[in-house]
Parts: C-alpha cells; structure tokens; sequence
C-alpha cells in the first residue's frame, strides 16, 4: 500500500517536470480575410536610424550697393565706384559727332543718361573717331583695333550678361553682336594673373574696369604710374576688396574724367584736370 501511494504521487510530478521543459505553442494565427489590412510590425523608435540631414541650399551673395573707393597699392592710389551687376549696369554712351557733340564730360554724360556714375572710356583718333570697335544701345561704330590698345573687350549680351575678355576670344562676328561693347586695352589682369609685357617706361594717370569674374565690378583712376606697375599692383592687392579675375585699361593721361554722384555711398567724388582733353565715349554706370 505504500508503494502504490508513492508511485501515484511519483508519476504527476514527473509530468510536471516534462511540460515544464518544452514551452506552450503560440497560439494559432488565423489566416486573414481577402482585402483585410495586415498589420505591421512594430519598430522601436530607438532602433530606427536618424533621419539623413541634408544642408540647406547655399544661398546666393547677397546685392551689395555702389560704394565709393579710395585705396593706396604699391605706391598707386585707387579711387573710383564698386558695384553689383545684378542691380547696376553699364552702359557705353557714345557721341557720333565726336567729343563735346553731346557731352562735355563725364558729369554731363551721366546726369543725362540717368547715371549715378561714369568715367571715360575708349580711345579715340585725333579727328575724334573711335580707335577700335564701340557698340551703343545696339549702333556699331569704329572698326576692329588689332594693335595693344584694342587687346581687350567689355561687353554686354543681349541678354544682360557682361564681362571683359581677350579680343580673340570674343571676335569680331561675335563683338558686333553684342548690344553694349567697347574695345579698349591693353589687359593688365587675365584669369586673375598679372599679364607680361606691359609698357614700363611711360607714366601716366590710369582710367580702368575691374571684374571680379561674378557680379562684382569697379570702375575708376589710378594715379600716374606705368602699364607694367598698373599690373603689378593690381596683381597684389584689389581696389574693391575682392580678387581680380579681369582688368583692362582705358583711355587714360589728359583724357582722364571720373565723376560720381552724390547719391552713391562715398560720394561725391570728382577727378577731371583743367587740362583735360574731351572725349569721344563714356562708361556711364546705371540702375538697372
């Protein structure tokens, strides 16, 4: 009697024991209905990668507005007007007449033609024709100039893009076609390199364009100084405070004629000699 008792209380246990080692069966799935939304798993939050951050679009440099300029480089003082392209322009304002037909000067040029700024521009035969290709509001006038005076060119597209370019790069099919254009030279800084072979044994005051190679311009004098030292300090320091991709020289000397409104920051300002010499064209700077 007591063997029996301990093997009836001997036998649950030990099933007991079994069912313990093999975990219950999860319960069955039943297989859903056609069209019925299946439900997904669930992911911690923690365990999801970070979203990717992308930087936001680079925005563009923003207007700067006319400034006057005055800076000294390497012995030479610098004065003239800065400005943005994107809300300032030039525009080449020629006398078919020759010099004083319509303008007297540089002051008169602008002051007529709605300018805020203007200097002279290009040279000009003793007779007063042009020496070398001038577009003006679209009308061409002068001819081709092939010599060192006509190495370079400054332009306005028709559809309003400008810069400065080497004379062969542009040519002259592609220069008459341009709506604002004048041909001045020699370049004194090409690809923000100083150009070799420049004049170095005539002094004299210097009219210049100055392009950052984007929307930055300047434009104004140099003092009395040699072509080769123009480039030289220009190559070493800028008068609008950004690099210099392109700079060309203008007609300068007695023709020299640089007159800014009061209305630009800086201003005004007025370099034109008693004895200087009328001229044919002007650069005259302009709200667009």
């Amino acid at each position: 009697m007591r063997f029996i008792l301990m093997r009836f209380f001997i036998w649950p246990a030990a099933f007991l024991s079994l069912t313990a080692c093999f975990p219950a069966k999860p319960p069955a799935v039943k297989p859903s209905a056609p069209g019925a939304a299946v439900a997904k798993p669930q992911v911690a939050a923690a365990s999801l990668p970070p979203p990717s951050v992308l930087p936001p679009p680079r925005p563009a440099s923003p207007v700067t507005p006319p400034r006057v300029t005055i800076r000294e480089i390497s012995g030479i003082t610098f004065e003239g007007v800065s400005f943005d392209s994107r809300s300032h322009r030039l525009r080449v304002v020629d006398q078919p007449g020759g010099p004083t037909s319509r303008f007297a000067d540089s002051s008169s040029a602008a002051k007529a033609n709605g300018g805020i700024a203007a200097v002279n521009a290009g040279f000009f035969t003793p007779e007063g024709a042009p020496l070398g290709l001038v577009v003006s509001d679209g009308k061409i006038s002068g001819s081709w100039n092939t010599s060192s005076l006509g190495s370079g060119v400054w332009y306005e597209a028709p559809g309003g893009g400008n810069a400065i370019t080497r004379r062969e790069t542009l040519g002259r099919p592609g220069a008459a076609a341009m709506s604002g254009l004048l041909q001045a030279g020699p370049l004194l800084i090409e690809n923000h390199r100083p150009v070799s072979g420049l004049e170095a044994t005539k002094p004299s005051v210097r009219m210049l364009i100055l392009w950052d190679g984007g929307t930055g311009w300047w434009i104004g004098r140099g003092s009395t100084c040699t072509l080769a030292q123009l480039g030289s300090a220009l190559a070493g320091g800028s008068p609008a405070g950004w690099p210099i991709r392109s700079a060309l020289n203008l007609d300068g000397g007695r023709s020299s004629d640089l007159w800014i409104s009061e209305s630009v920051s800086g201003g005004p300002l007025l370099r034109r000699s008693p004895w200087n010499r009328p001229v044919r064209n002007f650069l005259v700077l302009v709200p667009r």
